[in-house]
């Protein structure tokens, strides 16, 4: 399948984004759908992780039915496939690793799952990669398939610039400037870094009332019995 077919099929998901997409990591990830994915996959996050971004449980089976997940094989020892589900994670767009180091000069993509963690400075860091692609200076020579960067101490990426100002459309009417979809873009991999935080904070916040409960009654318990003591 070619990069132009792999872009026609994503962009033909995003139906299943919210109407609204109206947050930086709704917006980024249509930012990662019509772009990154081309590339990369996020192995440690299901399609499911996406209710946390506001995606109804609709909207994730209709996303996850149009992808395709390995299936074994079939009586003729050729691979069968089969739609995703809700639980099953965003793979990589390349069957294994060789394909994808032979489409990216030997280079691997990296999975996107965790890399607001993994990255030093994170999110930033990443929206800072991707706002800092720059032509090469006189005198500098890079091997084939590597990019002048100016945010990398090593000042060379294996990553094409991946944004240009306009090339897609937010529902919301924001400006799809490349700064904005960077911006947007790291917001959604930090979530999805995250994509248990809201859920966690949530029920932090129950059990610490419950606590909180628990040792008011068990202090007002503890006056009653001495009280009776006295």
């Amino acid at each position: 399948m070619t990069r132009w077919t792999r872009n026609l099929i994503l962009a033909a998901s995003l139906t299943a984004l919210p109407a609204c997409a109206s947050t930086p990591a709704q917006r980024g990830l249509m930012v990662f759908q019509q772009v990154c994915s081309a590339c990369h996959g996020m192995e440690h996050v299901t399609y499911g992780d996406m209710g946390s971004l506001g995606l109804s449980p609709d909207e994730i089976r209709k996303w996850a039915a149009d992808q395709q997940m390995p299936n074994g094989t079939d009586d003729n020892g050729d691979p069968k496939t089969r739609p995703a589900t809700a639980t099953d994670p965003i793979l990589s767009p390349y069957p294994n690793e060789a394909m994808g180091r032979l489409a990216n000069h030997g280079l691997l993509p990296p999975d996107l799952s965790r890399l607001a963690l993994t990255l030093p400075g994170g999110a930033e860091e990443i929206r800072q990669i991707l706002l800092s692609y720059a032509p090469t200076p006189a005198g500098v020579t890079l091997d084939e398939g590597r990019y002048y960067n100016t945010a990398l101490k090593w000042k060379h990426i294996g990553m094409p610039p991946p944004l240009q100002d306009g090339m897609l459309t937010y529902p919301d009417g924001t400006p799809a400037t490349s700064a904005q979809m960077a911006g947007d873009v790291s917001a959604f991999l930090d979530a999805m870094a995250h994509p248990h935080q809201a859920e966690r904070r949530r029920i932090g916040v129950y059990v610490l009332a419950y606590l909180a409960l628990m040792a008011l009654l068990t202090f007002l318990l503890q006056r009653r019995i001495w009280k009776g003591r006295r």
